[in-house]
């Protein structure tokens, strides 16, 4: 998927956060994001997967050359970030039966199985979630994102709560998605950095 910004900026209460930010992310690229704490980092990765909307210029995409709609767009998106919820009541196999079902997938219990050896998680877990560590938390929103085989992958701040274990999941699954597909990282880790092909800086945009 080619992912373009043209002349993007967002304002909170006035506040403008950035302006004029401009890219183009082409098909099996690793694009990175970074800037300080509170540079609006997150907030470019949010618009540019269409989860929020700028205050000024706009995205575009194209899949295999077709321009994608909007309204369209989170078929074709997995997006993880550490403050995403999960539904802690249930198991990872509930929540993974929940999500396929919200996105009209089918579901399997060997493809649960699958999504979860995948990521590193245990497979005999019957438990809520709420008793998963923090790291075992951000490895099943993981398997969330890519649930659907997404063309287009955005990780905010990927490896938080990982150990070395976790973290080459993640770099795993960079190296596969951008095979077919498009990888954009907001972070400020100097490793997540060294997975990226290009990268932008918020502050010097």
């Amino acid at each position: 998927m080619r992912v373009t910004a043209e002349h993007i900026s967002k304002k909170f209460n006035r506040r403008a956060v950035f302006k004029d930010i401009s890219f183009t992310v082409e098909p099996g690229e690793v694009f990175g994001i970074t800037g300080r704490n509170g540079s609006g980092k997150s907030t470019l990765l949010r618009i540019a997967g269409g989860l929020l909307t700028p205050s000024g210029g706009g995205m575009r995409y194209a899949l295999d050359g077709k321009e994608i709609a909007h309204e369209r767009l989170h078929r074709h998106i997995g997006y993880v970030a550490p403050y995403l919820t999960l539904y802690e009541e249930f198991s990872a196999e509930e929540n993974i039966a929940l999500y396929a079902r919200i996105r009209g997938l089918r579901f399997a219990r060997a493809d649960a199985q699958a999504l979860l050896e995948r990521v590193g998680l245990p497979l005999d877990r019957r438990d809520p979630i709420r008793a998963f560590s923090s790291g075992m938390k951000q490895r099943m929103r993981l398997v969330f994102a890519i649930l659907h085989e997404p063309p287009l992958l955005l990780l905010d701040e990927p490896i938080s709560n990982l150990d070395a274990q976790g973290m080459a999941v993640v770099y795993e699954l960079v190296q596969e998605f951008r095979a077919r597909g498009t990888v954009i990282i907001a972070t400020n880790d100097a490793e997540d950095i060294a997975h990226c092909d290009r990268s932008i800086s918020v502050e010097a945009a």
